[in-house]
């Protein structure tokens, strides 16, 4: 059995996608982001970088531990041989836009999210700075699908990977209306049963979490998460 170890982020929506896609068993272990769990020296045995997600298991008689998202998706999908590629260099190409992902479109959205959103203080150039990157990213995303209903032109990790990070385009500063293969590429991606459960995963989590203590905004955004790592 996989434990999971989670807390309904984008990253980690990508994990309980493509294990639901993949049909695997897993047992859900759920890491409260927001009361700062991830500093707990437990989870850091298994994750030293102190986020979600990260999956522990056995095989072959030997315990495994995993973290970093981009890296789970890489492993299962090399495991069971799905949405990847045999091919060198359509494999490459999934691997360059799930690169893509973890590099660019994660992280600036969510810078953009942060400031737009989350940030006590609002500093207009810090929002322009990201919302600037976020649409330029979405362009991006935007042009690839163009002439073809997949990412790489096959459904793989790289769709599984971006998608959950296009839920808040209002918080990123992201007009979606602009970006219409975007737009069809995520009702693709909705109308697939597996992607839909996927991302309902621990959505219970989040329903007393509707405006963070100061403590939680510390443990997320602040000193806390310094002093408990």
């Amino acid at each position: 059995m996989i434990n999971l170890y989670y807390w309904p982020t984008p990253n980690a929506r990508k994990v309980s996608i493509l294990f639901e896609e993949l049909k695997l068993k897993y047992n859900l272990i759920k890491v409260d982001i927001n009361k700062g769990e991830q500093f707990f020296e437990k989870f850091l045995k298994i994750s030293p970088n102190n986020k979600i997600p990260a999956i522990e298991f056995e095989e072959n008689g030997k315990k495994i531990t995993l973290f970093e998202s981009g890296v789970i998706l890489l492993f299962f999908a090399e495991k069971y041989n799905k949405f990847y590629s045999n091919d060198k260099l359509k494999r490459f190409e999934i691997i360059q836009w799930l690169t893509w992902q973890m590099a660019g479109f994660g992280p600036m959205l969510g810078q953009a999210h942060h400031f737009n959103f989350y940030a006590k203080e609002k500093i207009n150039y810090a929002q322009e700075r990201y919302s600037s990157e976020a649409n330029r990213l979405y362009g991006v995303l935007d042009n690839k699908l163009k002439d073809q209903e997949w990412i790489t032109g096959e459904y793989s990790i790289a769709d599984i990977a971006v998608y959950p990070w296009t839920m808040t385009p209002d918080r990123q500063g992201v007009e979606l209306s602009h970006f219409d293969n975007v737009i069809r590429w995520k009702e693709q991606m909705k109308k697939r049963s597996a992607v839909a459960k996927g991302m309902s995963v621990g959505q219970e989590m989040r329903k007393n979490n509707k405006v963070l203590t100061d403590d939680e905004y510390s443990n997320l955004f602040g000193k806390n998460q310094y002093k408990k790592r």
